[in-house]
């Protein structure tokens, strides 16, 4: 395999990737859209919840539109590579360029405002807490729907088992749910067994672990395209000039 069948290669599995990514994150921007019974949905029939949560909501939109980009992106890269398409590679390179410059961007601001978004999570927690303690084994939707989020990060409330004191279910059970708890045994999750951390500390933890290594990932494989695109369009115009060229007599 000569170096252009290399770079083609290359682009395919790169590109290859960036579609399946893209489709993956199309099909949870329209999960969460559709979902009425998604965290989002939840957070927004919060009472007097900040005004500020309206943008969180908006994800749904973002992760469609990051997805749609990614499968355009994939597809162009894919097929630009493998049909030795000059226009389709210009196109994928302009994308790319402007996804680059956009992710570099991006990572600036996530950097620079992830304390601001602690700071609005922290300040929409205090009507979170009063929200469970309203409806926590009462509100059936409100109960499941805590109980998923806490078996899927594998946490305890918003902040911590305290969460649930004075809530229907603590009243009723005098007892915490079974996921604040190591044992298995529900009978005996109480105050001085609930000892899982809080879905809210839990998800900082998991944004601050993974944040930079995500960034400098996407960042990579941007600066890749970038320049493996330039060469293998150079290589296909090489290659298309010796196959059309008239030998001289």
């Amino acid at each position: 395999m000569g170096c252009f069948g290399f770079l083609k290669v290359m682009m395919f599995v790169f590109n290859g990737i960036i579609f399946l990514a893209g489709a993956a994150i199309l099909g949870v921007g329209i999960w969460v859209k559709v979902d009425s019974g998604s965290i989002l949905g939840f957070l927004k029939g919060i009472k007097d919840a900040p005004a500020e949560i309206n943008q969180i909501l908006n994800v749904g939109y973002l992760l469609i539109a990051v997805g749609a980009v990614l499968l355009i992106v994939g597809f162009l890269g894919c097929c630009g590579a493998m049909k030795e398409s000059r226009c389709m590679l210009l196109m994928f390179f302009v994308i790319v360029l402007v996804v680059f410059i956009a992710e570099v961007a991006g990572a600036v601001v996530i950097l620079v405002f992830k304390p601001l978004a602690g700071q609005l999570i922290e300040k929409l927690g205090t009507k979170v807490v009063q929200n469970i303690r309203k409806d926590y084994g009462e509100n059936s939707d409100v109960t499941a729907l805590w109980n998923a989020t806490m078996d899927t990060l594998k946490c305890c409330g918003f902040y911590n088992y305290t969460d649930f004191t004075d809530s229907p279910f603590e009243k009723y059970t005098h007892l915490y749910p079974q996921q604040c708890c190591h044992s298995a045994d529900f009978s005996s999750c109480d105050d001085t067994s609930a000892t899982i951390i809080g879905c809210f500390p839990k998800l900082m933890q998991l944004i601050d672990k993974n944040t930079i290594v995500i960034v400098a990932v996407a960042l990579g494989i941007a600066a890749l395209e970038v320049l493996l695109t330039p060469s293998l369009a150079l290589s296909i115009s090489r290659s298309h000039s010796l196959f059309f060229q008239i030998p001289q007599m």
